[in-house]
């Protein structure tokens, strides 16, 4: 086990290659062995990347640039890293190996643990994050939720001296943060590691945290104390920059919910859901989606959502039963949106995947927008002036020019929201569209459906986010494990 480590950083900052301007800039903080650090700042302000730094994990002069220093124990951080372990935002970048108890043992082999040691911190991990698969299961057949829960086990078993979570807590259902929360406090208990966290759930861990560290977007740090000092003395100005304030709400009206008797925009006849065209996910799904109102989809994780939302949205084909479309929504081929073309599903039905980098088709954000409103036949300066007007809905205007893909996490959402919202499509399916958002990212997005519930569009949207749910108004659908019960209730 490493011992816990100290982290000095001096007017650090990185610049990403093809960017104009640094990612982050003119950081100083120093952290002794054992600090429990709530890092924060708004969308963009670099959290992510300054994880990325702290892990060695940024790579050299051809990948960006670099000012300043950034040592642990003294050290630069590429020499550290058996000693350091980072959980990404991205779950799918964390996955190694293709059985559950292979990649959680995967850093572990690295690290050179005696090989009859390494089952029972396989074990003891899995346990601690409350992933309750067989070690043989298939890393593929995760969701996205228990992806998180397996990075996160495959850093615990390391043991390491410094541990970096980035949104570890952004995909899973209340119960996973619970236990993601409680783990980390148990190995913390144990190992006294030193742990630095970016989280926009603040009142998830500021009891378990000593120390807060606020990056400010335009460089430099905007606070740094303990939490009572940081959220007591500096809460509206933080409000304000776009972070998360524990028990602060949002200035947004509360939709009200939609009448039982609405006219369904998509019904479910006895529906089974399936991910591989096999394994049913869940059985017997008798769903109403009322129009110009919002479905908010919910439940633990692995229970199906992300599967559902898809076989609603046209995407993946019934294994049994059917989704039947309303009348007005039919296409050239029926009323069943699995078979419609993609040019049907266009105006009809827009789906926003639950990670924003599989819908990115363009080079520059400006134009990622514009593809829709042109393959509906909008002029150039329709489609510019479409993609213009979300992009400072979004607070994503001086970003028009940029590539996507180099995006933080909460800014690629809100892209990827964005490109679906261009098309005006009359239904719109969403999985996890708050997740990694800052104060006012939140606000944009839920303030924007809303207002295409107002105009008379439908929503369909999974969520772990208790407050989409209440400010959607509309109906909950609350799915529940299959092992527990094959049907939504």
């Amino acid at each position: 086990m490493s011992a816990p480590a100290r982290v000095a950083v001096e007017g650090w900052g990185w610049r990403y290659a093809g960017r104009r301007l640094p990612a982050v800039a003119d950081v100083s903080f120093t952290i002794e062995p054992g600090e429990r650090v709530l890092l924060l700042g708004a969308s963009g302000a670099g959290k992510s990347t300054l994880l990325a730094g702290l892990a060695g994990v940024l790579g050299d002069a051809d990948e960006g640039e670099r000012s300043g220093s950034l040592l642990i124990d003294g050290a630069v951080p590429e020499a550290r890293r058996g000693e350091i372990g980072l959980v990404l935002q991205d779950p799918d970048a964390g996955v190694v190996l293709s059985k559950v108890g292979d990649d959680v043992a995967f850093g572990c082999e690295n690290l050179g643990v005696p090989a009859e040691d390494i089952p029972g911190r396989v074990a003891e991990a899995l346990d601690a994050v409350g992933l309750d698969v067989p070690p043989d299961r298939a890393t593929k057949e995760l969701s996205g939720g228990q992806k998180q829960r397996l990075a996160l086990a495959g850093v615990l078993a390391m043991r390491p001296g410094l541990l970096l979570l980035d949104e570890p807590t952004a995909n899973l259902d209340p119960e996973g943060v619970r236990e993601v929360r409680e783990s980390v406090g148990r190995v913390l208990d144990d190992t006294g590691a030193t742990l630095i966290v970016v989280e926009h759930r603040t009142e998830i861990w500021a009891d378990l945290l000593t120390r807060v560290i606020v990056l400010a977007a335009d460089g430099g740090l905007l606070a740094d104390g303990s939490p009572a000092e940081v959220f007591g003395r500096h809460g509206d100005a933080l409000a304000d920059a776009g972070v998360w304030v524990p028990e602060r709400g949002v200035p947004l009206p509360v939709l009200e919910r939609a009448a039982a008797e609405s006219d369904a925009v998509l019904e479910t006849d006895a529906l089974t859901v399936s991910r591989d065209g096999r394994t049913a996910v869940q059985r017997g799904l008798d769903v109403h989606i009322p129009r110009a109102a919002a479905t908010v989809v919910t439940g633990p994780n692995g229970a199906g959502k992300s599967t559902l939302a898809l076989t609603l949205a046209g995407l993946l084909p019934e294994l049994e039963g059917a989704v039947t479309a309303a009348s007005d929504l039919t296409g050239r081929s029926g009323r069943r949106p699995s078979r419609w073309s993609s040019r049907e599903l266009l105006t009809r039905i827009g789906t926003v995947f639950q990670e924003p980098e599989h819908q990115f088709l363009a080079r520059t954000l400006r134009d990622e927008l514009a593809v829709g409103p042109r393959a509906l036949k909008k002029t150039d300066a329709q489609a510019r002036a479409i993609a213009d007007d979300l992009l400072a809905r979004l607070q994503l205007a001086p970003l028009a020019l940029a590539n996507p893909f180099t995006l933080s996490g909460g800014q690629k959402r809100r892209l990827s929201v964005a490109t679906v919202l261009a098309s005006a499509p009359q239904v719109i399916v969403l999985d996890e569209p708050t997740f990694g958002q800052d104060r006012r990212g939140w606000i944009g997005i839920v303030e924007l459906l809303q207002e295409e519930i107002t105009a008379g569009r439908t929503i369909v949207a999974v969520s772990h986010d208790d407050a989409v749910v209440r400010h959607l108004g509309g109906q909950r659908l609350e799915l529940v494990a299959p092992a527990e019960r094959g049907g939504a209730r």
